[in-house]
């Protein structure tokens, strides 16, 4: 075991991790601690041939700055497998070392209570994302349970709580909608507001049993804007859908759809994709890498928006229409007789 001791800084790190990397010495076999300075000579170029990704060295520098005393030994561990393991490492946003240096990342961002100094800017969260909060290789029991710590986007900083999706695991079925709205904010569980009365209306109608399908959201956390006492639904954001994404990607890994609804132009576009258009394309099926039965549909709460009686019962039959679709897509026991 070899201890080196370094100065509490990313150049001091780096210049350590250089003459460790010369040596081909493993990160199990290292013991860091901080101190005034260096058992390794701070001077040395880095080992040749050995390049890494730039987005390598950003990542660092941003969790050298947190505050955890392990971020050396984290650091160190992504960079031995860069070298001996492949560039592309860093592309595995659910590896329990990238997950690592992600989550330290975001707490180097982050400006140091009583500082003064300002915010994070907006464009922040989405360069660190959920990826660092998704374990890999999970239940979605499991994955319900990370989610609560889940601080990917700004989002949760003034949503009460994550809401993840319900259902069962073996779902043949998977609704995805938008996000949470402000009873569903309040409850922690998807539709469960007046858009949900809404939904489990027409799934009834068609023979579809909310118990057997799982339910969720593309973003997990509800985002508004506070009117007095009123907080109002606001369309998530490119990045807040992007730093979400990894929950979603989570939940349909686990559970394989052999039908997958989608609730609106905004969760259409992240399954379909951004050239989806949803009044021309709804009820179609479509092939997708979450399921080859993909059918897209109107979000239930577009019916509660209409401007009259007329218009409210036009879109709810639309909404059930492309919902029977659904039901007859996959015989069984969520299908319609």
């Amino acid at each position: 075991m070899r201890t080196v001791e370094i100065a509490p800084t990313f150049e001091a790190w780096q210049a350590a991790a250089r003459g460790l990397l010369a040596e081909r010495v493993p990160p199990a076999e290292v013991t860091w601690r901080e101190g005034p300075g260096s058992a390794v000579n701070p001077a040395g170029p880095p080992p040749d041939g050995i390049r890494v990704p730039r987005g390598f060295l950003e990542l660092a520098r941003q969790a050298a700055a947190a505050p955890d005393p392990t971020r050396w030994q984290a650091l160190y561990a992504v960079l031995f497998r860069l070298v001996h393991e492949g560039r592309e490492l860093l592309a595995s946003a659910r590896d329990p070392d990238v997950s690592r240096l992600n989550a330290l990342a975001a707490q180097g961002r982050r400006p140091a209570a009583g500082s003064g100094a300002p915010s994070a800017p907006a464009v922040e969260p989405q360069a660190l994302g959920a990826g660092a909060f998704v374990p890999g290789g999970v239940s979605l029991a499991e994955l319900r349970a990370a989610g609560a710590r889940c601080q990917g986007c700004e989002l949760y900083r003034h949503a009460t709580q994550m809401v993840f999706g319900r259902g069962p695991a073996d779902a043949r079925i998977v609704l995805v909608g938008e996000q949470p709205g402000d009873q569903e904010d309040l409850r922690g569980a998807p539709f469960v507001g007046p858009a949900g009365e809404v939904l489990d209306r027409a799934l009834a109608e068609v023979g579809i049993d909310r118990q057997r399908i799982y339910v969720t959201n593309a973003v997990k956390h509800f985002s508004f804007v506070q009117r007095g006492k009123r907080r109002i639904h606001q369309t998530p954001r490119s990045s807040e859908l992007a730093a979400c994404r990894p929950w979603l990607e989570a939940e349909l890994e686990v559970i394989r759809p052999a039908v997958l609804g989608v609730l609106g132009a905004t969760a259409a576009r992240v399954i379909v994709g951004p050239d989806f258009r949803l009044l021309r394309q709804r009820g179609q099926l479509l092939a997708t890498r979450w399921s080859p039965r993909t059918i897209a549909t109107l979000h239930p709460s577009a019916v509660l928006r209409a401007q009259d009686a007329s218009e409210q019962a036009r879109l709810y039959a639309m909404l059930r229409e492309d919902l029977q679709l659904i039901a007859r897509a996959q015989p069984g026991p969520n299908s319609a007789p």
